[in-house]
């Protein structure tokens, strides 16, 4: 192992203020590996551990790293309106398998704007009937909003759960133009 970690990975994160709360946001050399919501520091040192143990050392505050930097662009202008699909380099090691397979089809196959059900998002997949193991997917997204878990709703038109919390759902969805601005 080298200083960097076990994969000879540096991470580093930050936190970044959006309409839905802090996000923190992690990267390796590869590109954006990790996005945690509601980035409170009991939460953020939760995701620190997690990071730490998967790559082997202590991930690094620095802002100003440019896979983080560019991130933080990206997301201010998703969350103004201006972006409507990231163009970011992502690193998939913290998902593999199925769960990985279901992600990259979601980043690539649902547009700004639009939504999924989650057993169309299956069949996608080649996993007919495989709804529940979609939905399983989504809860271990590890780059919520940025592979947007967001756009997965029921069949039968409900909005389905979210690792964020419905309300923050709901916002991005807002957001997107899929539903209606909350009242307040």
């Amino acid at each position: 192992m080298d200083s960097h970690g076990q994969d000879g990975q540096r991470v580093v994160w930050t936190v970044v203020e959006t309409d839905i709360g802090p996000l923190m946001l992690a990267a390796t050399a590869n590109g954006l590996v990790n996005v945690v919501f509601h980035a409170t520091e009991a939460v953020r040192e939760r995701a620190l551990e997690r990071l730490a143990a998967r790559f082997g050392g202590a991930p690094v505050a620095d802002p100003d790293a440019p896979p983080l930097a560019e991130a933080i662009r990206q997301l201010r202008a998703y969350f103004a309106g201006e972006r409507q699909e990231f163009e970011l380099p992502l690193d998939w090691s913290l998902i593999s398998g199925f769960n990985r397979q279901v992600l990259r089809e979601l980043a690539s196959g649902v547009p700004y704007g639009s939504v999924v059900g989650y057993g169309d998002l299956a069949g996608r997949v080649g996993q007919p009937g495989g709804a529940q193991a979609v939905g399983a997917a989504m809860g271990a997204n590890p780059l919520p909003v940025v592979v947007p878990c967001h756009r997965v709703v029921e069949s039968d038109g409900g909005i389905g759960g979210f690792g964020g919390g419905l309300e923050t759902k709901r916002k991005l969805l807002a957001l997107e133009g899929v539903l209606p601005e909350p009242l307040f």
